[in-house]
């Protein structure tokens, strides 16, 4: 398998290779690399594609998981592509994926061609929002994800009657609490960068559900308004809409890059 000893992580990663531009797709909270699988099939015959389990997920995550920030992500992924050998490439995140991605574009602009944001928001979710994590997941490790836990979760990650969420109910239950904890407290700690995205200076595309249940299509609306030059695509889903309804999420992508300098 491969992995790549960076930062202080062992990260796993799957890369495509070849000689096209290269996309880093980042998952959001409790998935992994796979949740990409339409988008790494839609774009590997013309960019090099790279997916990777961050901390406390899929086959990154170790049994013990100490207090970590959204920009050790970032810096994680800096170190991901240096590593590989790529000087640049197009951020591509979901949700928490996305949180990392804005913050490896401020803080290591250098690796950075272009920004695609799904599902995401510069700001911080608020206290009730928050206080209703905590308790799922509180819930969650007492009674080792109870089905009904389970199907709250999967409506707010994917909505209701998704037929893969099955798969992932069941990497659920192998989390352990030590890595819930640790990711739910990263999630809930980070800080506020509204104030800080208008330095984005790269083309940007935003693209929201118009039912995702994890944030409001406004909070959308307000990061393409912040950052200069930001689209924002909104599209028939849920939080996990590349995912749930991929054709017009990749055609969305896809128009992007092809619109930009980007494709060598």
């Amino acid at each position: 398998m491969p992995y790549a000893d960076v930062n202080g992580q062992r990260l796993y990663y799957e890369d495509t290779s070849g000689s096209g531009p290269a996309i880093v797709f980042s998952h959001g909270l409790l998935l992994d690399g796979t949740m990409f699988s339409p988008q790494m099939m839609a774009f590997r015959e013309r960019y090099r594609c790279i997916v990777w389990d961050e901390r406390g997920h899929g086959k990154t995550a170790t049994e013990t998981l100490p207090t970590f920030s959204y920009y050790d992500s970032a810096n994680d992924l800096d170190a991901l592509l240096a590593f590989l050998g790529i000087e640049s490439a197009i951020l591509v995140g979901v949700s928490q994926g996305s949180f990392l991605s804005m913050r490896c574009a401020l803080m290591h602009p250098e690796r950075v061609r272009a920004l695609v944001l799904i599902a995401t928001q510069a700001g911080v979710d608020d206290p009730k929002t928050l206080a209703s994590y905590r308790a799922l997941l509180g819930a969650w490790i007492a009674g080792k994800l109870p089905d009904e836990i389970a199907t709250t979760v999967e409506h707010i990650i994917f909505g209701p009657n998704w037929p893969g969420a099955s798969a992932w109910k069941e990497k659920w239950r192998a989390m352990t609490a030590p890595n819930l904890l640790s990711c739910l407290d990263t999630l809930a700690r980070r800080d506020d960068i509204s104030d800080k995205i208008s330095s984005i200076r790269v083309p940007t595309l935003v693209i929201h559900g118009d039912t995702d249940a994890a944030i409001p299509l406004a909070r959308a609306q307000a990061m393409k308004a912040a950052i200069p030059n930001a689209e924002l695509i909104v599209i028939a889903g849920g939080h996990s809409v590349n995912m749930t309804n991929p054709g017009p999420v990749n055609a969305a992508i896809k128009d992007f890059l092809e619109r930009h300098p980007l494709v060598s």
